[in-house]
């Protein structure tokens, strides 16, 4: 029985390389990379949505942010049947902080939801800091793994929006509608400008 060889330090960085730019090719669909698809998606969603309550004064527009769920929904079934052939120890690392982020989500949502229902009092809102700071960790552990200073360094402006909302509410009590623009701004900076930038590097690989 042979034995395994053993990696060089060369062979090994070698190795690793290989599996980074790997990963960065398989996460570059195109218009189709991940990052674009949630950082339009909910770019747009939440202008939308700020846009609505603006000028109706109506706040059961709020209620589309349950469009996101949807939209998770519709995500998943799209990476099921596009799965690639290869899959590197990064993608499957990958593949768990963003089920992690996923559990925090579901687990908030439920939280929220008996807090609003045993108190009769909607407290939704709170949920926009606590995704941002969510989806900040993901976005930012994926940098990490990617050898992507952009997109790990930018959620930290989504990190800054999330405190300032979570601090102004704990003094204030209120919950403003200029969260909604600070939601959309975040998610631009920590998930489009990222997207776009991995694109452009993927496509030199």
């Amino acid at each position: 029985m042979m034995e395994d060889r053993k990696l060089s330090e060369k062979e090994s960085l070698e190795l690793i390389s290989q599996m980074i730019s790997s990963t960065r090719r398989q996460i570059q669909v195109g218009s189709g990379n991940q990052y674009l698809y949630w950082g339009y998606f909910t770019t747009v969603l939440s202008v939308a949505i700020y846009l609505l309550v603006y000028f109706t004064h109506n706040s059961i527009w709020n209620f589309g942010w349950f469009l996101m769920l949807a939209f998770w929904g519709f995500m998943a079934y799209l990476n099921r049947n596009n799965r690639q052939e290869v899959i590197t120890y990064s993608d499957k690392v990958m593949s768990q902080v963003w089920k992690v982020v996923g559990w925090m989500f579901f687990i908030t949502v439920f939280v929220v939801g008996v807090i609003s229902y045993k108190f009769g009092y909607p407290c939704w809102p709170i949920m926009l800091p606590l995704s941002l700071i969510y989806c900040g960790i993901g976005s930012s552990i994926t940098g990490v793994i990617i050898r992507e200073p952009v997109a790990a360094y930018t959620p930290l402006a989504a990190f800054a929006f999330a405190i300032y909302m979570l601090v102004s509410y704990s003094l204030t009590k209120l919950i403003l509608l200029d969260w909604y623009l600070y939601y959309a701004i975040s998610f631009v900076l920590m998930m489009v400008i990222p997207g776009h930038v991995i694109n452009q590097k993927a496509k030199r690989v």
